[in-house]
């Protein structure tokens, strides 16, 4: 387990406050989410992205956990979709954007390899994310 925050005091290993992890943002590098917590395959995140939203597919399940703010939440294809780059077993899995309105405390899922943003969200958008399994994602059983 390791946390990435300033606060390193033993007796708050397991606590992440969302001031303590907002303090974090922007990075000196103007990136708008931040690594706060770390353990096995798990990675928990803060994001927050102003004005508009422009991260990419990413290679591992993502799961959102809306601090504050709200707005609209789009999933839709499979990276690779539409160029035919897909493996058998997860092609046709999501065809068409979904659209679902969200607000705090709402919880949102993005599998591996899935398109997804926010959009028309509030100015002080702040969400935890969840990296957890393995690169590809988890297996649908």
């Amino acid at each position: 387990m390791r946390k990435l925050t300033a606060n390193i005091d033993p007796a708050e290993i397991g606590r992440i406050t969302l001031d303590e992890a907002l303090a974090l943002l922007p990075t000196p590098d103007g990136k708008r989410s931040a690594a706060v917590f770390e353990h096995g395959t798990l990675q928990v995140k803060l994001y927050a992205p102003r004005g508009s939203d422009p991260q990419s597919p990413h290679t591992r399940d993502e799961l959102y956990v809306v601090a504050r703010g709200e707005g609209w939440f789009v999933i839709g294809e499979l990276a690779g979709e539409r160029s035919g780059e897909l493996s058998e077993e997860r092609s046709g899995e999501l065809s068409e954007e979904r659209r679902h309105r969200f607000g705090a405390n709402d919880v949102l899922f993005a599998k591996a390899g899935t398109r997804h943003r926010f959009e028309n969200f509030s100015d002080d958008l702040a969400v935890w994310v969840m990296f957890y399994g393995p690169e590809g994602g988890e297996r649908d059983e």
